[in-house]
């Protein structure tokens, strides 16, 4: 911890020098690498997931009056301020302060209240931006943690993860929970299987002869700047739809694909066994769409697509299907290894990863040329497996690595990655490191 206490007495200067005053108190909350089980969250599957030691920091002072203030140690991140009581969040502009603004109103709205004091607040990141680590989520928790602190009201921590991951939807993502749950409900050292509806985390022991390493491709990707996102979630809403119309299932009440294999009482691998039956390989307009549920355009578009995916004219519901069963699967697998342990562990988890790899980029088509060059280099130096992480179309991979290899492993996947493609920017610390499970989000009282 001398790291964070060094960060927050620096927090505590700047804070004086830009607010003229002292921070009553400090939230932290971490960022998050997704070992396995990827866009399958917002299908309603279990993810396994691990806190990293990147994290959002804030200092707070609340205050008299109603201005809500927001600075960024970062100068890229310009300060904003509002009245705390007339929240508006441009869904247009993913803009940082946009998300703090999501924690804030998800608490507001969670209690109902309409006469909020201000505060004044400094954020420090240190999760590299857009890069799959859930920079985004942290920075929602945090800001929520921090609003529930100032109101000096309680939640649980499945709670306070419940609403941050339904307010991160102001901002126009159609997320899952995963983000959020696992701010908030990590513990060091264990990574966490974490389970929807209801909520719940349970602890995974991972092997300890290995490491995981994660590298950033240097490829940003704001999943609340594109479409690509919300056209995944899109599609999975109607592969589901298709699938329980197909076996007879009341489809307009299902929204997700783990609902028809629930209501069917089956197992994933006859999921998949459906899908090749129900579903064709080939791309689906939205006229077939409405052909085979019986329904108008007028009502695909009104009634089941999102605002930003009503012009869509192709959707491939197979192919996002099969990824969706065949990585729940792999996420039951994985976390069934390393509870039994055997002597090939790291390699067995390995395949997994890779395979998760293959089926993000071949099915779910989430991958770019950056991140598969990246996930090649890394298995060639040594990695038992690499996929990647986090929503995709750029971002970072993780790797799992012996342990006693790391030394060489770094070495060489920087020279092949970063020193010839001249990637050596600002990011270099941040591009390329081992970590270990981290705990969750925390309140400091002083620095």
């Amino acid at each position: 911890m001398p790291v964070l206490f060094d960060r927050l007495l620096k927090l505590k200067e700047m804070f004086n020098s830009k607010f003229g005053s002292t921070p009553k108190f400090y939230v932290r909350a971490p960022g998050r690498v997704n070992i396995i089980g990827e866009h399958i969250d917002y299908c309603g599957y279990s993810v396994l997931p691990m806190a990293v030691e990147q994290d959002m920091l804030i200092a707070v002072e609340p205050v008299k009056t109603q201005t809500l203030q927001l600075a960024n140690t970062n100068p890229l991140y310009p300060d904003f301020s509002t009245n705390a009581n007339n929240i508006q969040i441009d869904k247009t502009k993913p803009l940082w302060h946009n998300y703090f603004l999501c924690g804030f109103k998800g608490i507001q709205e969670h209690f109902g209240l309409s006469n909020l004091t201000g505060m004044n607040c400094l954020v420090d990141g240190n999760i590299p931006p857009s890069s799959g680590l859930s920079s985004s989520s942290a920075l929602v928790c945090c800001a929520g943690l921090v609003t529930l602190t100032v109101l000096g009201m309680n939640l649980s921590k499945v709670e306070l993860a419940e609403i941050c991951a339904k307010s991160e939807r102001y901002i126009g993502t159609e997320g899952g929970g995963m983000d959020q749950s696992i701010s908030f409900l990590a513990e060091e050292g264990t990574a966490k299987l974490i389970e929807f509806s209801p909520l719940r985390a349970t602890d995974v022991k991972l092997p300890s002869g290995a490491v995981f390493v994660i590298a950033n491709s240097c490829v940003e990707m704001n999943k609340a700047a594109t479409s690509h996102f919300n056209v995944r979630v899109m599609e999975c809403r109607l592969a589901a739809k298709l699938l329980a119309k197909y076996r007879g299932l009341q489809w307009d009440k299902v929204l997700r694909l783990e609902e028809v294999q629930a209501t069917l009482g089956v197992s994933l691998q006859e999921m998949l066994r459906i899908t090749e039956h129900a579903l064709h390989p080939e791309p689906y307009s939205p006229e077939e769409v409405c052909s085979c549920l019986g329904i108008s355009l007028q009502e695909l578009r009104t009634q089941i697509l999102s605002p930003n995916t009503q012009d869509v004219l192709v959707f491939k519901l197979y192919q996002r299907a099969k990824h969706v069963y065949s990585e729940a699967a792999r996420v039951l697998q994985f976390k069934k290894i390393c509870e039994e342990a055997p002597d090939n562990t790291v390699q067995l988890l390995g395949e997994l990863m890779n395979q998760s790899h293959a089926s993000c980029r071949d099915l779910y088509e989430c991958s770019c040329p950056e991140l598969d060059q990246l996930v090649d280099i890394c298995r060639k130096f040594g990695a038992q497996g690499s996929r990647l992480t986090g929503a995709g179309w750029g971002g970072c991979t993780v790797s799992i690595v012996p342990a006693d290899k790391l030394t060489s492993f770094l070495a060489h996947v920087h020279e092949a990655y970063y020193q010839r493609s001249g990637r050596n920017g600002t990011f270099e610390k941040q591009s390329l490191f081992a970590t270990k499970p981290g705990g969750g989000a925390l309140v400091f009282l002083e620095a």
